[in-house]
């Protein structure tokens, strides 16, 4: 019964084998040939638009919070758009009907959102 293991237990093996060799060869291919030198752009802040190592309880702008909603919520549309497309045939006028109540209620939020200025970013 041992034997029927033996194939798992080698890919497993196999599989640490290449898995640690990467890691060492990366490791030590950088401490060869890389060169460490911090400087003040390699250290400045990425897409998060302020210093990364200062107070914890600064205040951030109320349109990155905007942002966020918005491309949550047009990543959840494209989610439900999706499975809806494919099983459109099934579900008849009912979901037609249903999906563009759906988008009107979003497109409604996102106009209402455009018309007091929400997306204009200074």
């Amino acid at each position: 019964m041992l034997e029927n293991y033996f194939p798992l237990l080698l890919f497993l093996a196999v599989g640490t084998a290449v898995g640690l060799g990467a890691l060492f060869a990366s490791g030590a291919l950088t401490r060869l040939t890389g060169v460490h030198r911090p400087d003040a752009q390699k250290l400045a802040p990425y897409e998060c638009g302020f210093e990364a190592f200062e107070d914890a309880r600064m205040k951030f702008d109320v349109r990155y919070y905007l942002v966020a909603i918005l491309f949550i919520l047009f990543d959840l549309e494209i989610a439900f758009l999706f499975p809806w497309a494919t099983v459109l045939q099934e579900i008849g006028w009912f979901g037609y009907v249903a999906m563009v109540l759906f988008l009107g209620i979003l497109v409604v939020g996102f106009i209402y959102e455009w018309k007091k200025g929400a997306l204009e970013w200074e």
